[in-house]
């Protein structure tokens, strides 16, 4: 049995998809303990989830919903600097606290998503060994591949390359208050020198969500590097659809995130065009609208508002969604083989929606310029237009195939060189 520590950010996408592997990982037989901010704990599910707290002075209970709000809404450049300040301060914790903690618990190996540098720096200093998970979309570096944050396709040309040149060097430029935290605690660790999240990765073992086909063309990740695909409980241990869908009509379903979902505006151009295609809508808000905005949204045209909705069975039953480009819910579409409208809004969705064109999955639009006249285009498109959903299946099977949480779990053991206790114990049963 390994005891695994884990470290990532705080946002619901990261622990959910980490969470998925932690459960796969207690079923084989090993035990787990998430490492972050009180906060986190009241949204941990998995009853044999272990936690363990950091920040106690700097991350106090409560402190997380000021963090979420500025990455949800973080407006202009100074609202950006805060949401980088934010990264800053939570990698500076980790580096600060979770030695000590990582000690006192007895941790044998880190998980560290690579969203959060000082999983990979901590791991290091303690000499343990660690797993790099890629949530979002991988900050693993090419010339030819923009990073994640950027919305321009693929360009194999020597201009292709100087752009990315450049805008690396702009999102460097924006970085330097997290940029400087990595240098000072690499220093302070005797850690070689580094001032990048790509440059916390580990050489031992990389995995990513996103699989070979959704990605851009890669030549230099490394042989440690696994596109395993989403990393998802199993479809059967999540509830099914309750909602009476008719046949005959296409179904639409849209959903901008755990996050972005208090955008009224943008879901109401939706349900706008959705009433004018005379096709089924179920909007999902993540608990971000009110009663009263559910109401109007009724009345504008969608069939169905509600808070949480079960994503995977909707996805089973849908012929399009709308999406804000988030990776875990363009992943699920893919598995399901739906379509994508992607409006992009903040962090790797520029990227993600950028894979959807490049993957012919799906387009996108600028949700600040998606009219209803032009999401009633998109959508007409993706539910007349049968090339997108025939790739989204093709892609699909991949995604299906890649493995998930169970080969996440296969490929650990393997790195690590162990078995796992549960199939042992089945084995000489």
């Amino acid at each position: 049995m390994i005891h695994f520590a884990v470290i990532a950010p705080p946002f619901h996408s990261h622990v959910r998809a980490m969470e998925a592997l932690a459960s796969e990982l207690l079923a084989r037989g090993h035990r787990v303990t998430v490492v972050q901010q009180a906060d986190v704990a009241g949204i941990l599910r998995h009853p044999r989830l272990g936690f363990a707290q950091v920040g106690a002075g700097s991350h106090p209970p409560g402190s997380l919903r000021a963090v979420i709000d500025r990455a949800a809404r973080p407006g202009g450049p100074w609202g950006i600097r805060r949401v980088i300040a934010d990264m800053a301060s939570a990698t500076d914790m980790f580096c600060r606290e979770a030695p000590a903690v990582l000690r006192s618990i007895g941790a044998e190996c880190v998980i560290a998503d690579q969203m959060e540098s000082g999983g990979g720096l901590v791991a290091e200093y303690l000499g343990l060994p660690f797993v790099s998970v890629a949530c979002a979309l991988p900050v693993n570096r090419e010339a030819l591949v923009p990073l994640p944050v950027m919305p321009w396709r693929y360009r194999a040309t020597p201009w292709g390359e100087q752009l990315n040149l450049h805008s690396s060097g702009v999102y460097d430029r924006a970085m330097q208050a997290h940029a400087k935290v990595i240098s000072r605690h690499a220093a302070a660790f005797g850690l070689p020198p580094r001032q990048r999240l790509d440059e916390c990765l580990s050489s031992l073992l990389q995995l990513s969500q996103t699989t070979p086909g959704f990605d851009f063309p890669r030549s230099a990740l490394p042989g440690c590097f696994h596109g395993i695909g989403p990393l998802r409980s199993a479809l059967t241990d999540e509830p099914a659809m309750a909602i009476p869908v008719a046949t005959g009509r296409p179904l639409v379903f849209a959903s901008l995130g755990t996050l972005q979902g208090d955008r009224f505006g943008l879901f109401q151009r939706i349900a706008e065009a959705c009433r004018e295609l005379d096709v089924q809508l179920l909007i999902a808000h993540c608990g971000r609208l009110d009663r009263r905005q559910e109401q109007r949204l009724l009345k504008a045209g969608a069939s169905w508002v509600t808070d949480f909705a079960p994503q995977r069975a909707v996805l089973a039953r849908a012929d399009a969604v709308v999406t804000h480009a988030g990776l875990n819910t363009v992943l699920d579409a893919l598995e399901a083989g739906v379509p994508s409208l992607a409006l992009p809004i903040a962090f790797d969705q520029p990227g993600v929606a950028a894979r959807v064109v490049h993957a012919g999955v799906g387009l996108k639009l600028d949700p600040r310029l998606a009219s209803r006249r032009r999401i009633v285009q998109g959508l007409r498109r993706l539910l007349r237009e049968p090339d997108f959903a025939q790739r989204a299946r093709l892609l699909g099977n991949e995604v299906h195939a890649a493995g998930g949480a169970p080969r996440a779990a296969q490929l650990i053991e393997a790195a690590l060189g162990i078995e796992s206790p549960a199939l042992q114990r089945a084995e000489h049963g």
